[in-house]
């Protein structure tokens, strides 16, 4: 049985490799752990033992099938929980990724899969995060960053790279959230910010690089 420490571990490994599609490197780990370096070499060396990742010093770490099972199960599980703290308690969609974080460790599948069936069996959570199901497969779909958009193109907002309570907040505090359609006014080469046209509002807004860079929409055609 793993400690939950050494579970989130495992999600932040899995998390890694799914972005950059390559091993996770040490650094990687420590900034997503918040840790050191030395304190996830240690780590990775009881992981490695346990035989739940592939370890080898200065090449990165990845997931064995059975650490790939149990980061899943761990995603799908904070995915389920943030669903019902939105949609059944209230909870705004930055406030309960670290109410998930917490519940996420509770053991039981038989919770997990009457969690699932009381959502009518979610595809996405309140960020637009792909929620596993019980066999480990996601629902896929088209999406791209806002920052790739150009003048005159629209889109849907369907997901945020940066899903900090800060970040969160500003896009609540200036109309975003998912299932905004905007259209891309203007584009600012210099510094990557874009002015934004939120379809049912009647002035535009510049948002910056920062904004943009961590926004997923899909095209509207």
């Amino acid at each position: 049985m793993l400690t939950h420490a050494e579970e989130n571990y495992l999600k932040a490994i899995y998390k890694i490799g799914e972005t950059n599609n390559c091993a996770a490197q040490t650094t990687e780990i420590s900034v997503a752990i918040n840790t050191t370096t030395a304190s996830v070499t240690d780590m990775l060396k009881k992981l490695s033992e346990k035989k739940i990742v592939n370890y080898e010093k200065y090449h990165g770490v990845t997931l064995t099938d059975e650490g790939l099972r149990t980061a899943r199960t761990l995603i799908r599980k904070h995915r389920l929980w943030e669903v019902f703290l939105c949609e059944k308690l209230g909870y705004g969609w930055d406030e309960c990724h670290d109410m998930a974080e917490q519940l996420e460790h509770i053991r039981s599948e038989d919770l997990s899969e009457r969690l699932d069936s009381f959502l009518n069996y979610p595809h996405f959570d309140p960020h637009g995060d792909p929620i596993p199901d019980k066999n480990g497969v996601y629902t896929r779909r088209e999406q791209q960053l806002l920052n790739t958009l150009q003048v005159g193109e629209s889109g849907i907002i369907v997901g945020v790279c940066e899903n900090s309570s800060a970040f969160l907040q500003h896009l609540s505090r200036i109309g975003f959230g998912l299932g905004v359609e905007l259209t891309v006014v203007e584009v600012f080469p210099f510094d990557g910010s874009q002015t934004i046209k939120i379809n049912d509002a009647v002035t535009p807004m510049q948002i910056s690089r920062d904004v943009n860079k961590n926004i997923f929409v899909g095209l509207v055609s």
